[in-house]
């Protein structure tokens, strides 16, 4: 029989980690839309879950802090930052583009 507990773990870290930072980026700087809201909280939730391993190893290694956290802080940590990276990419896409749309036939 297979041992679940370490796989559960790992997804717990990313699960919590990406809700973390999902979470603090739409308290950060409030979206415009409950629309907004819900689009920037699920990219964020997804690419905290994706990218959060990468993204913790990289960080840790980069901080020359990799010795000193477990696999589990690695994974929540890297979740958290994939997914604020996120929200900040999206949002600021999101608010140029409204921006650029929003000129006049002039250039204004």
């Amino acid at each position: 029989m297979a041992d679940w507990n370490g796989v559960s773990d790992v997804w717990l870290a990313r699960l919590l980690g990406a809700l973390a930072g999902a979470s603090v980026s739409l308290v950060y700087m409030l979206p415009k839309s409950a629309q907004e809201a819900a689009i920037r909280f699920l990219t964020g939730l997804a690419c905290g879950l994706v990218f959060g391993g990468p993204a913790g190893l990289w960080l840790s290694r980069k901080l020359e802090i990799a010795p000193a956290l477990s696999a589990s802080e690695m994974l929540l940590t890297g979740s958290a930052a994939a997914s604020l990276g996120a929200w900040w990419g999206l949002g600021a896409i999101a608010r140029l583009a409204d921006r650029l749309g929003r000129g006049t036939p002039n250039g204004r």
